[in-house]
């Protein structure tokens, strides 16, 4: 396969790597951009790739809870001046609120009511108001004990470009209190599961023969190499350890105090974290990224 300048330069940005390294990845895994992000991180050459770092989509989160129950739902618009329209700000809020009250998926809500209409039509409707293709994209559900909610970079209230929602048990005056504490860690770190048994094990496994072939690696390089028995039972389940109480919530080191996990907090305040959800607008939509000289070129018939 072929190796562009433009898959160099998508591997650079999302992993840091030198230009030639980026290069030599690509050549040896055949142009599959995933296969080059580990084989980098094989060679210590880039840190795990960020691909939330590498969408754009615009628009907006709402969330909203009421008596245990809270909502996040993703409305996405072309460009960043219409999610700072107060009539799509008005549409998200409504939406949002019709989610809470009536869905379990994105389809149930687009067929449920909105002022004598469905959510689908009157989407449709602002559509051809605004002038600008908007969609309804994605929802989560979250039920619990308590559900406290919190908006990142919020454009007005209950809505923003990140919805966190956070479930716990325990007495509620306190979980009201953490749980916002905790929803502003989830915003900053983002996650992948709430502890070890909740992640994909496609992801672990991956990671782990990434971690395994790295220890190898670098083993052979060594001027003194430990025996295999090392690696294997200390180097790759320490390693492991640490990748696990990186992406799990429970395992991470708490944003308001470092010196514990989450986990700790949590029990140190007398509540249970037993769900949570994130969502920020655009995660894993690739946006096309436009030659602005050559749109203005193009427009002049150059």
């Amino acid at each position: 396969m072929a190796i562009t300048a433009q898959m160099v330069k998508e591997l650079r940005e999302s992993t840091g790597a030198g230009m030639m390294d980026a290069k030599k990845a690509l050549t040896e895994t055949d142009g599959n951009m995933d296969a080059a992000v580990d084989w980098l991180r094989t060679k210590g050459l880039a840190k795990a790739a960020k691909k939330a770092d590498r969408v754009a989509a615009e628009g907006l989160v709402g969330v909203m809870v009421t008596d245990g129950r809270g909502v996040a739902v993703e409305i996405n618009s072309e460009t960043d001046f219409v999610a700072k329209n107060e009539e799509f700000q008005g549409l998200v809020r409504d939406v949002t609120r019709v989610a809470l009250e009536t869905g379990d998926s994105v389809e149930v809500v687009k067929a449920a009511d909105l002022n004598g209409q469905t959510v689908e039509q009157v989407l449709t409707d602002a559509i051809a108001r605004i002038g600008e293709n908007m969609t309804f994209r994605r929802m989560h559900l979250l039920e619990g004990d308590t559900v406290v909610s919190y908006v990142h970079n919020a454009a007005a209230e209950g809505m923003g470009k990140i919805g966190v929602l956070v479930a716990l048990t325990g007495p509620a005056d306190k979980a009201r209190e953490v749980g916002k504490q905790f929803a502003m860690h989830i915003a900053a770190t983002a996650p992948l599961a709430l502890g070890e048994a909740d992640l994909d094990p496609a992801v672990v496994a991956r990671e782990l023969e990434v971690q395994t072939a790295k220890a190898l690696e670098e083993n052979a390089a060594s001027a003194k190499p430990k025996p295999e028995a090392v690696i294997q039972n200390n180097i790759i389940p320490g390693r492991m350890k640490k990748f696990l109480s990186e992406v799990t919530l429970l395992g991470q080191s708490f944003v308001m105090n470092p010196d514990v996990t989450v986990e700790q907090a949590a029990n140190d305040a007398g509540v249970r974290i037993t769900g949570y959800a994130r969502v920020m607008v655009g995660e894993g939509i690739e946006k096309e990224k436009e030659d602005f000289a050559a749109e203005v070129a193009k427009t002049r018939g150059a």
